[in-house]
């Protein structure tokens, strides 16, 4: 289960991921809580589920706007010093949020552009540090890897969460939460730099040319093995993103949880997210049909939160969610990364990134619009029901595009 981490460099980029991913976490939860608390007023106690879609979304469209040439830059250039250079980016717009935060002059708008300037810096970061794991692991190890950074982004998720709905309570408000994750970024950015580089699997840095992104598209469109689980990641996607934003929503509204209960949802989620990949990490095999269980399995449990009667049950119900969740996401990336020749994988990552995050900017509003007109039951129940749409629309898809590209190709033959 733990194979990956005999390896030195590895070891370092894990522990360092657990605090910044702890960090992350503990942001995200703050980001949630301070739109509601700056949307709320006289005429919505509980602030606006509109404005915290709108925030996600933003966080998430320069992914879909850009994602494909942050791609490109991870084949072209080294991988770790357009790390550290992120990394230190994203510390920096974190710094800036707090201080806003703690001096009192922080307003909503402020929260979206730090949303947009997060995601715009993602566009490069997320697939250069995919396509960076093989660099650190070797391509026998690689599966392994992937699920123990998922292992390590959802053990995060479960202290994360918890850890901020306490930190709000007890140090009055999220603005410290956000210079809290401002210092974890150190962790990350000194495993980088101390890394040796001796012991890395560097991929040779692929030329500047042109019609690299077309060359991209084509690689995924000519190959079933990539192309299924990209359409299925991007259709599944396009809701689960919102998922925790409907906790916030769930737990706020619905069962009437402060920010410590509204913590704890988000930590059983992650609970079964953990599971789900420790479960991955042990998996020998990557199935076609282990990634369509989890697929089924997230979307009629996304339905049967939206019916929980109690909060008990609600947040038993997000442990098997997020185990079916955390299926989908760790077998599709490592199924797409082995299918991957090297100097493609940055490109193709760039492609599987931009439909996982990408299609939030389409979901999370739609989700948040419709919590709105029915009540945050009725977002979450259909989520789960355009997810197993989704998921017969993936399959239907790739068969077509799949006869698609190979009767050109007979026909030149």
């Amino acid at each position: 289960m733990f194979r990956s981490l005999r390896v030195r460099n590895y070891r370092m980029f894990a522990a360092g991921g657990i605090v910044s991913n702890v960090g992350t976490w503990l942001q995200r939860t703050a980001q949630d809580w301070l739109v509601l608390d700056l949307t709320a007023g006289p005429g919505n106690a509980h602030g606006s589920a509109a404005a915290l879609g709108t925030a996600t979304a933003l966080q998430f469209l320069p992914m879909l706007l850009f994602g494909m040439f942050g791609g490109v830059l991870a084949d072209r250039y080294p991988k770790r010093p357009i790390l550290i250079t992120a990394q230190s980016l994203m510390a920096g717009l974190a710094l800036t949020i707090g201080i806003l935060t703690m001096t009192g002059t922080a307003q909503v708008w402020h929260v979206y552009v730090m949303a947009f300037l997060l995601g715009l810096i993602s566009c490069v970061e997320v697939p250069t540090r995919q396509a960076f794991v093989v660099e650190m692991v070797g391509r026998k190890d690689l599966p392994n890897a992937i699920a123990l950074n998922s292992s390590i982004f959802n053990l995060a998720r479960v202290v994360g969460p918890a850890l901020a709905g306490v930190l709000i309570y007890v140090l009055g408000g999220t603005g410290p939460i956000f210079l809290i994750n401002a210092l974890t970024f150190g962790a990350v950015i000194s495993s980088l730099i101390f890394m040796r580089k001796s012991e890395l699997n560097l991929s040779e840095p692929v030329p500047r040319a042109k019609g690299q992104l077309r060359e991209g598209l084509r690689y995924v469109l000519r190959r079933e093995e990539l192309l299924m689980p990209v359409l299925l990641i991007a259709f599944v996607s396009m809701f689960s993103q919102s998922f925790s934003m409907s906790i916030a929503l769930m737990a706020r509204e619905v069962f009437g949880a402060g920010a410590s209960s509204f913590g704890l949802a988000s930590s059983m989620f992650a609970v079964g997210a953990l599971v789900g990949a420790l479960l991955a990490a042990r998996r020998a095999r990557l199935s076609r049909k282990v990634l369509f269980t989890g697929a089924i399995g997230f979307g009629l449990f996304q339905i049967a939160t939206g019916v929980a009667p109690f909060y008990p049950a609600y947040l038993l119900l997000l442990i098997p969610t997020g185990i079916a969740l955390i299926t989908i996401n760790t077998v599709a990336n490592a199924s797409v990364q082995i299918a991957t020749s090297p100097e493609m994988r940055g490109r193709v990552m760039g492609i599987y990134m931009l439909v996982f995050t990408g299609g939030a900017p389409l979901g999370a509003p739609l989700i948040g619009w419709l919590s709105e007109l029915g009540g945050p039951r009725t977002g979450v129940i259909l989520s789960g029901v355009l997810v197993l749409v989704g998921t017969g629309l993936a399959v239907v898809m790739t068969r077509l595009i799949s006869s698609r590209v190979r009767e050109p190709a007979l026909a030149m033959a």
